[in-house]
């Protein structure tokens, strides 16, 4: 932050999310400043009161965008009268007090006049030019709030859980500048952040691309080629065969989930392995990740056990196709139902896990599926998937080939997951010092161009 001035003089703060503020500044309880309510849910067994209606009403999931321009639905006037759903003006807050995963104790602003349902509350300041700055104090501390409520847990927020928490309050041109500087410098970085997401997004595409090519074409351009006779192969190098998957695999084999189902997982013991483990660059096994069976239940699944060059294949769901080699030394391990063991001879295990990352086999798998409805592959299916094999002597180039093109590739996207990690916490610090005052923006004036990439890049890594 040493490109920003901090204010001249501070004092103690009494907030407990501050440890000091700039002397002037003083500090309030959100239920002193502002009105707080929560909304209501029309009966859902009354249709009429859902169709052709007038009033914008937000569900929880809302409170994802930053500013909500664009309501939920619509419910009718006469809803709206049979509920206790009431109106949030234009440029208030809300809260979800509760909902899946990370939604509770999100905040946004609104764009539009709306209602909302019961498991959010509307924060509407009574001097609404301050709405945008409590925004960003609110955003702020969202694990804070959450930890009023338990942290992670199921437990939901209420009014007066968010009514007492207190906020710094500085003058109130004051907090329109603060709030009209990270508007600002937020976008910048937004916009930096979005496009190192692209660029690992091309990453992985062009790495697919040389994955496919390499296992379908070889490595060498001249090779005289042939009508592999296949829609998705196309031509293929003369001397290479195409074959099938079933021919030879010794084993093609689901797991199953046990008898209990998540009520039986554990904290540690034996790693079971779910569609969610299984990617197209390996196996994701952190903690957070992770569940456990006992010994006792992994004996009883020998059958669903993984040994080391195995390949995992995902055959259901969003993430139908996503496959993976069990690496050597692997700890044992079950995969239930969800996921597909395909165990190959050794001279070919590893090729033909490149084999099934390339768009040949995944154009295979999308044609198995019946129009939008991805509704999973069978053990039939998989044998039937084609692919060409070259000699032995080629398949061992290949591998080589595309393990030193995936090291250039992995570096490449780590660098940009680093700099994106590094520009979030750029974000989050620059969020917080500005709400707490520890740096002055009074004079911040928004630039009349827009600053190119390079300055952008060069102010976040100070």
């Amino acid at each position: 932050m040493n490109t920003y001035h901090s204010y001249e003089t501070y004092k103690e703060s009494s907030i407990e999310w501050s440890d000091v503020l700039p002397t002037h500044w003083e500090s309030v309880s959100l239920r002193w400043i502002s009105t707080i309510y929560a909304g209501g849910t029309p009966s859902k067994t009354n249709l009429s009161f859902w169709e052709n209606g007038t009033v914008p009403w937000l569900n929880s999931g809302s409170v994802n965008q930053r500013l909500i321009i664009k309501p939920s639905t619509y419910i009718t006037d006469q809803a709206y009268k049979n509920s206790s759903a009431k109106w949030i003006p234009k440029d208030s807050l809300v809260v979800a007090l509760a909902g899946q995963g990370k939604t509770k104790g999100m905040v946004a602003q609104l764009g539009i006049d709306s209602t909302c349902n019961q498991s959010m509350a509307a924060i509407v300041p009574n001097q609404l030019e301050y709405a945008r700055y409590l925004f960003w104090w609110l955003k702020s501390n969202y694990q804070n709030i959450r930890n009023m409520a338990g942290g992670d847990l199921r437990d939901g927020l209420n009014l007066e859980h968010l009514g007492s928490i207190q906020c710094p309050l500085p003058r109130i041109q004051e907090s329109i500048s603060i709030a009209a500087f990270l508007d600002h410098e937020t976008a910048k970085i937004d916009t930096l952040i979005e496009k190192q997401q692209q660029l690992i997004e091309l990453l992985k595409e062009k790495r697919q691309a040389v994955i496919s090519n390499a296992v379908t074409k070889g490595l060498n351009p001249d090779a005289p080629m042939k009508d592999s006779g296949v829609e998705w192969l196309g031509e293929v190098p003369e001397h290479w065969g195409v074959s099938r998957l079933g021919f030879h695999a010794t084993k093609i084999g689901s797991g199953k989930t046990p008898k209990g189902g998540a009520e039986i997982y554990q904290d540690s013991g034996v790693l079971f392995l779910r569609s969610q483990n299984v990617y197209d660059d390996g196996l994701r096994i952190a903690k957070s990740e992770s569940v456990y069976i006992n010994e006792s239940i992994h004996h009883e699944m020998a059958g669903t056990s993984v040994q080391d060059g195995d390949v995992l294949l995902n055959i259901t769901g969003g993430s139908i196709g996503r496959s993976c080699l069990v690496p050597t030394n692997f700890p044992d391990a079950n995969v239930n139902q969800h996921v597909c063991i395909l165990r190959l001879p050794t001279s070919i295990r590893e090729f033909i896990s490149f084999v099934m990352k390339s768009n040949s086999i995944k154009e295979q798998i999308d044609a198995f599926q019946t129009g939008g409805n991805r509704e999973g592959l069978n053990f039939e299916q998989i044998a039937k998937l084609k692919f060409t094999l070259p000699p032995l002597n080629e398949i061992n180039s290949i591998i080589e080939h595309i393990k030193s093109i995936t090291v250039t590739f992995n570096t490449l996207e780590e660098q940009a997951q680093q700099a994106i990690q590094l520009m979030q916490e750029r974000r989050t610090a620059l969020i917080s010092a500005a709400v707490t005052g520890k740096i002055d923006v009074r004079h911040w004036v928004a630039p009349t161009t827009s600053s190119n990439t390079t300055e952008v890049q060069q102010e976040v890594s100070v």
